[in-house]
């Protein structure tokens, strides 16, 4: 279904992929976010963050769905916090890409975005999920952990109800 892009090291889809299928699983072994700064570089940013102090890291430096991009315009999202899914149609050929900030909330992998598309943010760090545009963009791919702070913040900010 993927195959890995030798330019860029992204993914491409080598068949049509539906919306809402699967695209990957992440594996790798548990990490808790005081842990992470121990990490050779590579296993930092091939890691995804699971929960609030928990990180998912590789173990393996050529694992393909470590290897998806990052995108602003992003055409691939979070059904679990460890699987993958098409968020729309992708066609062969295209590169498969989701937005980190859909699994990211501290900045252990900031970083300058080049993705291009018109809604770059420029620079991608764990704050992104917070944006309201980004949570109704990309509402239902957010990993759970993320879904629930959201939830959390709509309530606070939700005007009271008069009876």
């Amino acid at each position: 279904m993927v195959r890995v892009d030798e330019e860029n090291s992204g993914i491409q889809a080598s068949r049509r992929i539906e919306a809402d299928e699967l695209i990957a699983a992440f594996g790798g072994v548990i990490t808790l976010a005081a842990q992470l700064d121990s990490l050779e570089e590579w296993q930092r940013k091939r890691s995804i963050q699971v929960d609030d102090t928990v990180f998912l890291t590789s173990l393996q430096l050529d694992e393909p769905g470590d290897l998806i991009n990052h995108s602003c315009n992003p055409n691939a999202g979070l059904r679990t916090s460890v699987t993958l899914v098409a968020m729309r149609t992708i066609e062969v050929g295209e590169a498969i890409t989701f937005d980190y900030s859909m699994s990211d909330s501290v900045p252990y992998d900031c970083f300058e975005c080049f993705c291009g598309e018109p809604t770059c943010r420029g620079t991608i760090e764990g704050s992104g999920w917070q944006d309201p545009v980004l949570q109704e963009r990309y509402r239902g791919y957010f990993s759970p952990y993320l879904q629930r702070r959201i939830d959390a913040m709509v309530r606070s900010h939700a005007p009271l109800r008069a009876d």
